[in-house]
């Protein structure tokens, strides 16, 4: 039975979808103004409102443009501009997007659709929205005459090639940043609107002249959600693999190297008979898709990959113990960052209260020297007993899988084994409080824990899309051969 709450969240979605029937994606323009490339976006939903999103990439000189070619740069702002519209679509859920900015044909409409489907599919859910219905989404532009792209740039050596690196705050940039770096590879580093652990982590990297961009949210979109237009979460991997391959284009990189991995496949929640993943633009069947259409209809001698792809997160959490002058200074609790204003690191780093510090911090658990770890969090959040609901989220003992980058629940499963493991010997009033709690309650329904643990650390997940050299260097640093 539908609750009164739900009705009152449907019929605000049935009305802004009649005041609002179109969102139209009409223009976007583009200068070089001191050295930086600023692009502007024009978005507008008759009758009343309008957006004017910018982004600025730092340090454009004319080779890099010369580089890129005219038609080839037009066509990479314009699909950043069709990714970048999502955010300002879901205000109103209009029932029409219709592109006057350029062409698409019926079966790049056709991605687009499908992309935005799985993409807000944690959007649609928190707020109680239908997306099944058949004239739920239409799309149109008005110049359906788009063809097949083949922008072809300056040359680059396949295997020799620049690699670009998107760099974020957490441990899994970091991972990928030494392995390529060890491994001599040509890497230049990018971040999106860098927090001060991002531009921390590239200087302690030795990235030279990293590449910075900012990306600035329309302020009318922010009073709109204050007015209670509707809001939720968006496939940010995916805007972050559009503007990659426009800035590898404009650097002339060969390689995008992602550090999405193999625990982003999971999905969370079931809603309206599908699965909801919180990472589904981080996921293997994102970055298949985006590539085809990145090869087609972006450019083809830009290759866009996840190097951490055949991993799961805590085989990373293992990897990463080997880089400890980054222990001070990586971040990736949301929470945190909820609090940050510009590039500067909140002054409460690791919040310690939510699901994606319980995870990290249980992955971590079992390799870092436990002074070390204290020292990242400040304290043991295992002894932490209101953290308890959340330990059991993410062991699949309660309710659904966090909405969270977090990693499976059979690896959930395995971290907090192997810090029992670790701590076991300790007298029953020593053993914090979650690990005797697992002890108890959860070790004793998986008999096996033992043989599936050992079967998490050793795997290697085929489905990955590493080119030649790069897949050799993560299977000798993974061991696994």
């Amino acid at each position: 039975m539908e609750s009164p709450l739900d009705y009152l969240v449907k019929m605000k979605i049935q009305r802004l979808r009649k005041r609002y029937p179109k969102f139209i994606y009409e223009k976007y323009s583009y200068d070089i103004s001191k050295n930086n490339l600023e692009i502007l976006f024009n978005f507008e939903i008759p009758p009343d409102i309008k957006f004017r999103p910018k982004i600025v990439i730092q340090n454009i000189d004319k080779s890099n443009i010369k580089r890129a070619r005219e038609k080839a740069l037009n066509n990479l702002i314009f699909n950043l501009g069709l990714i970048e519209m999502v955010s300002y679509w879901k205000t109103t859920c209009s029932p029409e997007i219709e592109i006057l900015a350029g062409p698409l044909n019926k079966e790049q409409i056709t991605w687009w659709k499908d992309l935005m489907i799985k993409g807000l599919g944690q959007f649609f859910y928190e707020n109680k929205i239908d997306f099944l219905k058949s004239n739920f989404l239409k799309i149109s532009s008005l110049n359906r005459k788009a063809i097949q792209t083949n922008f072809n740039q300056q040359a680059i050596p396949d295997e020799n090639g620049g690699v670009l690196i998107p760099v974020g705050g957490g441990k899994d940039s970091i991972v990928t940043l030494e392995l390529l770096k060890k491994s001599k590879k040509d890497i230049q580093c990018f971040s999106l609107n860098p927090t001060e652990a991002a531009l921390k982590i590239m200087k302690m990297s030795g990235c030279k002249k990293p590449i910075i961009a900012y990306r600035e949210i329309d302020k009318n979109l922010l009073k709109l959600n204050q007015k209670g237009f509707l809001n939720g979460h968006t496939p940010f991997s995916a805007y972050l693999a559009f503007l990659s391959v426009l800035i590898a284009t404009i650097f002339g990189r060969k390689y995008i190297a992602f550090s999405n991995e193999r625990s982003s496949n999971e999905g969370n929640v079931k809603y309206l008979g599908k699965i909801i993943n919180h990472q589904w633009s981080k996921s293997f069947e994102f970055e298949q898709k985006f590539r085809k259409y990145s090869k087609k209809y972006l450019t083809s001698t830009v290759e866009y990959f996840s190097f951490l792809r055949p991993l799961y997160e805590i085989q990373i959490a293992k990897l990463f113990n080997r880089h400890s002058k980054y222990f001070p200074f990586f971040l990736s609790c949301n929470e945190a960052y909820k609090t940050a204003s510009g590039t500067k690191l909140p002054d409460k780093k690791w919040c310690g209260e939510c699901s994606k510090c319980l995870f990290v911090f249980a992955v971590l658990y079992p390799f870092l020297k436990k002074k070390e770890l204290l020292k990242i969090f400040g304290k043991n959040l295992f002894n932490n007993k209101n953290l308890l609901p959340m330990m059991q989220q993410l062991t699949g003992e309660r309710g659904f899988k966090p909405l969270e980058c977090i990693g499976t629940k059979k690896e959930s499963l395995a971290a907090f084994y192997l810090s029992w493991k670790r701590d076991k010997e300790l007298p029953p009033q020593k053993l914090p409080f979650l690990l005797n709690y697992f002890e108890a309650k959860i070790l004793t329904k998986y008999p096996n824990l033992e043989k599936e643990l050992k079967i998490i650390m050793d795997s290697w997940n085929n489905r990955h899309n590493l080119p030649g050299s790069f897949k050799k260097i993560l299977q000798n640093n993974s061991k696994k051969v």
